[in-house]
This record gives C-alpha cells, sequence and structure tokens, in this order.
C-alpha cells in the first residue's frame, strides 16, 4: 500500500487529497481501511484497489440477505458475503475490480465531480460519451 498527497492550488485556498494505492487487497481489508479514514481522520482521501481476491459479494448497509441470496448455492461454492458500512446495491467483486473510492471531508464536490468526470471520461472514451451526473 501507498500513500501519496497531492495538493492542487486554486485561488488563495489549497485543497488537500490524500492517494492510497492497493493491488489485490481483499475488500474487507479495503473496506475496513475506508471506515477508519472516514471516521478517525479530517483528510480528503482517494482509495485505489486494483482487484481483489477471492471473489466475494458486498451488501450495502440496509440489504437484506433473505431477500438478495439463495443461500444454499453460496453456502456450497463459499462466497465470502460482506457488508459495507456505506449505502449502495449488492455487487460481486473479483481480481478483475477496479474501485475507486473518494472520501471528501471538506464540501468541494463540484471540484471532485469534475477531476473525476474528466478522469473516467479518458478511460471510457472509446465506449461512446461519459459523462458523471450528481443525483
Amino acid at each position: 500500500m501507498s500513500v501519496i498527497r497531492f495538493a492542487a492550488r486554486r485561488g488563495a485556498a489549497c485543497l488537500l487529497m490524500r492517494l492510497v494505492t492497493m493491488s489485490g487487497a481483499p475488500i474487507l481489508r479495503q473496506l475496513h481501511l475506508e471506515e477508519r479514514l472516514l471516521r478517525h481522520t479530517e483528510d480528503n482521501w482517494c482509495v485505489i484497489n486494483d482487484g481483489t481476491t477471492p471473489p466475494t459479494i458486498v451488501m450495502g448497509v440496509s440489504g437484506r440477505v433473505s431477500e438478495l441470496f439463495e443461500i444454499e448455492p453460496i453456502l456450497r461454492v463459499r462466497v465470502p458475503v460482506v457488508r459495507r458500512f456505506s449505502a449502495g446495491g449488492t455487487i460481486i467483486v473479483d481480481q478483475r475490480t477496479v474501485f475507486v473510492t473518494f472520501i471528501c471531508m471538506q464540501p468541494f464536490p463540484r471540484d471532485i465531480m469534475s477531476w473525476s468526470g474528466q478522469l473516467y471520461g479518458k478511460v471510457f472514451d472509446r465506449f461512446g460519451e461519459f459523462h458523471l451526473r450528481d443525483c
């Protein structure tokens, strides 16, 4: 795991974000790290994890196992199921999943949306026009 600190100047203010990069970290380890960063630091973070093992089912905080899964097949193939501390849908992640998480304590979402939109625009441009939307 590496941590990189970078700053962007905008007028007189200096916005700071710390970057954590990992490769193949188990998703449960990543989720624990993200929750610690959210609850115990005042900094802004970008956490990137390139793949995870083993393949895992990740549920949002309010998901109900009885409504989402057929339990027998999951137990039979021993797929781990974890619950993240935040909302979101249920997903299956594996070594081909690239995770990018922004944890922002200081309110500048438009700057983050603009920056990440430019980044993802380059990644997805071969698939057509790409836009991030604030819902």
